[in-house]
């Protein structure tokens, strides 16, 4: 059974780092990446995410249906980054107009079952967004909350829980 692994932290917190880091320890990785280059910004992050792992690692990009792209895949570590852009592509997903929530929960079930029932190790990286203002509109709310969830839900299938502030990793569980 594989060790599956939640990193957690605010934007910025040295969450990916930390990964990144625990990942340079196995000697086949994966790297599932779901975040999509929908503007410069984001094309910029990606590019210094990429700068910061190794060019050995195999990439696979994937903004939907990373627990079947689980299934297939042998390595010694997969690392998922990262489930709340995970979660907001499914948010902002058309053909899923109806009952989101229990879509986005019942896919991040699977996706933990399937990291667990794997025969490589999983790091999943997620952020850390409950712990700011309320936000302001609705849909902001709707994500902070499924977010919050999501994360609950992966702490709770996880063998280790780390909590990254300030690029200082505290080992929750």
């Amino acid at each position: 059974m594989a060790k599956l692994t939640l990193i957690l932290g605010g934007a910025r917190s040295g969450k990916s780092s930390f990964a990144v880091e625990l990942a340079k320890k196995y000697n086949d990785v994966t790297y599932v990446a779901t975040a999509q280059a929908l503007d410069d910004e984001m094309r910029d992050r990606i590019e210094q995410h990429k700068r910061q792992r190794p060019a050995s690692w195999q990439v696979i990009e994937s903004p939907r249906d990373v627990a079947k792209i689980l299934t297939g895949l042998s390595a010694d570590l997969i690392l998922i980054d990262c489930l709340t852009l995970y979660v907001t592509n499914m948010l902002l997903d058309d053909n899923k107009k109806e009952a989101k929530e229990e879509y986005i929960t019942e896919e991040i079930e699977r996706l933990c079952a399937v990291s667990k029932n794997s025969a490589a190790d999983v790091i999943m990286v997620s952020n850390e967004v409950g712990l700011g203002i309320v936000p302001a509109d609705p849909v902001s709310r709707s994500f902070r909350d499924i977010a919050g969830k999501t994360n609950q839900i992966a702490a709770s299938k996880s063998d280790e829980v780390f909590l990254i502030t300030a690029g200082i990793p505290q080992k929750l569980k």
